[in-house]
């Protein structure tokens, strides 16, 4: 029998729409198939989200909710400016509307599996854990979980930068927080990314969506 885990679960995440997400892919992707990886990726994403054990499943949506929002997970709005500010916000209006233990994602973890969720919860509920980070292999990270989240532990810490995970742990460090790290994992930029992930996770939507696109001219700017 599966224990629910008393801990929520909130991915920050755009509308997959062309000329607004993964525009580092481009190029060698249009603005269309890069829109059409993201879609995949949030779609595999929300698939682990929502196979988790945690209570509660959140999108914090910047953008119009589409299809690809599977049933039983709540959406609240972005709000902020910078990155930092973005996902602040989005952890502390999703404590204010739930006073349970936050964990964050993004959408560009693609082969990210429920266990892996699971087990970042579990971490932080430990007696011994205030906080558990995921550092991304680009020196980032691709989850923060707080079990008292406090925006101030988040707000002005340098996004997407090389020194971003780093900066971020020191952050909870200074506060006195007990810090539990997670595995490395590639979250998908470029090009590169994109075909190591698929290579990684070959059975998600997001593996199909590489190897379909890799059947058609990458550039060509009308067409997914």
């Amino acid at each position: 029998m599966t224990t629910t885990l008393p801990a929520q679960l909130l991915v920050l995440a755009k509308s997959p729409l062309p000329g607004s997400v993964k525009t580092r892919l481009c190029p060698p992707y249009s603005p269309y198939a890069a829109a059409a990886l993201a879609e995949a990726a949030l779609r595999d994403t929300l698939a682990a989200v929502a196979a988790t054990s945690l209570q509660r499943h959140v999108a914090a949506l910047d953008g119009a909710a589409g299809d690809w929002l599977p049933s039983g997970i709540d959406v609240i709005g972005q709000r902020g400016d910078g990155l930092d500010e973005r996902i602040a916000n989005a952890i502390d209006d999703a404590w204010a509307s739930c006073d349970l233990p936050v964990v964050l994602i993004g959408m560009d973890t693609p082969q990210v599996t429920p266990g892996q969720l699971d087990e970042a919860a579990r971490q932080l509920l430990r007696p011994e854990s205030d906080a558990v980070l995921g550092p991304s292999q680009d020196g980032g990270f691709w989850l923060i979980g707080l079990r008292r989240p406090d925006p101030r532990l988040i707000r002005g810490v340098p996004m997407s930068t090389s020194q971003t995970g780093a900066a971020q742990c020191a952050r909870l460090l200074g506060a006195g927080l007990r810090v539990h790290r997670l595995a490395t994992v590639r979250d998908v930029d470029t090009a590169e990314d994109a075909a190591a992930v698929a290579a990684a996770a070959p059975d998600g939507r997001f593996a199909a969506a590489v190897a379909r696109l890799a059947t058609r001219p990458l550039c060509d700017a009308g067409t997914a």
